[in-house]
């Protein structure tokens, strides 16, 4: 895996109906984001948020709006910074404000379709998918009814049934027998298996052929109604799977991928040291005890960002010859891969990291060929957690700035190990502690 945005040919094989609707989307947020449609005067603003300065770079939007209330860009932007932290209400103000303006604008669009739908607000959701031309997700969300994701249950702690080279909780559908699922923070919604998806009764919303480079696939689009992991049980949900156009399964390593969108839907505590996956119905009881337990273990909340419907971002830093200093890092859980982060783009030259170019290797991404190099930074640092002298991948061809805003690099699978991580999707906070979960 050399980029946190993608995913290796394996782990694609494993979610082929989970890059259908992401790759749709990806494009918004690199070229166009940042092209005609800027504003003179955001340089200074634009500035801060490509930093990873949220809240500076909101303020200085801010300041723009109020002299100048028709800058599109700014409007646009100062929605974003309020969607990175889930303050919902604040994302909508602005967004709004710049659909308002310029309403077929795509990424206005994108990030407001993003904001309904972390919302569970499907069907407004669905109409800005269609404005972005995302015809999959507009399908797909327009057809949801009811609540969906109703959560029964306070707590489950499921254990990690296998930590290498993936790993592995057991989950059951519609009242069936216990499947296998990797849980995956780089992925977006849970995806299935084709014949799991089948033996648990269910029929698509919608189907679309992809090119998967090793022929066609069918990626089919639907709701489960019941998805149960331990003691919490989740109704109601979007689900995703895939299969060959003979009907067979595209891969069987697993039954399923479990993405972002049902964790982001709980207190989700990944238990790495404790080898469980600790799920709560985020109330703010639970939260209180969560932020408790951490100042008991004298942790410090670190910021937590989430971008692109389900990348999730923190601050860290990384040093070689040189230092990174405080910086955005992408914060992967779950997954595949032997490797403790991944580069991005010049990061490791910038940084005089130890690379080793004379043992390529040759890997894929969002089925691309790519080609990464070992590299072993000197220190890795999130919080108080550290690593050093580790084996890392650079892609020295990854975007530095694939959502806007510059990324140091994504911490992955290996790097967790020592630790457990609690991830309050409320008020955006992550608690990452020594040792096994309380």
């Amino acid at each position: 895996m050399a980029d946190g945005r993608q995913w290796d040919r394996r782990s694609l094989l494993r979610g082929a109906a989970v890059v259908a609707g992401a790759a749709a989307t990806a494009p918004l947020l690199g070229k166009t984001a940042t092209a005609a449609t800027a504003s003179v005067g955001t340089d200074a603003a634009d500035a801060l948020f490509k930093a990873g300065k949220f809240e500076e770079a909101g303020r200085a939007y801010e300041k723009i709006l109020n002299t100048d209330p028709t800058n599109l860009r700014a409007a646009r932007q100062r929605g974003y910074v309020g969607l990175l932290s889930n303050r919902f209400p604040e994302a909508e103000k602005y967004l709004k404000m710049a659909l308002h303006l310029a309403p077929d604008d795509k990424d206005t669009n994108y990030f407001l379709a993003d904001c309904y739908m972390r919302q569970d607000k499907f069907a407004l959701s669905a109409r800005c998918w269609q404005a972005t031309g995302d015809d999959t997700y507009a399908k797909w969300f327009a057809a949801i009814s009811g609540e969906a994701y109703q959560i029964h249950g306070d707590i489950a702690r499921v254990e990690i049934k296998q930590m290498d080279p993936f790993p592995l909780v057991e989950a059951s559908l519609n009242g069936g027998p216990a499947r296998r699922f990797l849980p995956y923070t780089g992925a977006p919604n849970l995806n299935l298996r084709g014949s799991v998806a089948k033996e648990a009764g269910l029929s698509p919303i919608f189907s679309e052929e992809t090119d998967f480079g090793q022929g066609t696939v069918w990626a089919h689009y639907g709701m489960l109604d019941s998805f149960k992991l331990g003691d919490i049980e989740l109704r109601n949900i979007p689900v995703g799977w895939s299969e060959t156009e003979s009907g067979e399964d595209v891969d069987t390593d697993s039954d399923g991928l479990i993405g972002t969108w049902v964790f982001y839907h709980l207190l989700t505590t990944f238990d790495y040291a404790g080898r469980s996956l600790i799920l709560r119905r985020p109330t703010p009881e639970a939260a209180d005890k969560a932020r408790a337990a951490a100042e008991r273990a004298g942790v410090k909340p670190l910021p937590l960002w989430l971008a692109r419907e389900h990348q999730l971002h923190s601050l860290g830093s990384i040093a070689g010859g040189a230092s990174s200093g405080p910086r955005v890092v992408g914060v992967n859980f779950g997954g595949i891969g032997e490797i403790v982060a991944g580069m991005h783009g010049e990061t490791a030259k910038q940084l005089q990291i130890r690379t080793d170019y004379d043992r390529p290797v040759e890997t894929a991404a969002h089925n691309h060929p790519v080609v990464a190099y070992p590299c072993y930074p000197k220190e890795i640092r999130l919080g108080h957690a550290v690593a050093k002298d580790v084996y890392c991948y650079t892609n020295p061809q990854a975007a530095i700035a694939p959502f806007g805003f510059d990324l140091l690099a994504h911490l992955a699978h290996c790097f967790w190990k020592p630790y457990n991580i609690t991830l309050d999707f409320t008020d955006m906070k992550l608690y990452l502690a020594s040792g096994k979960a309380a």
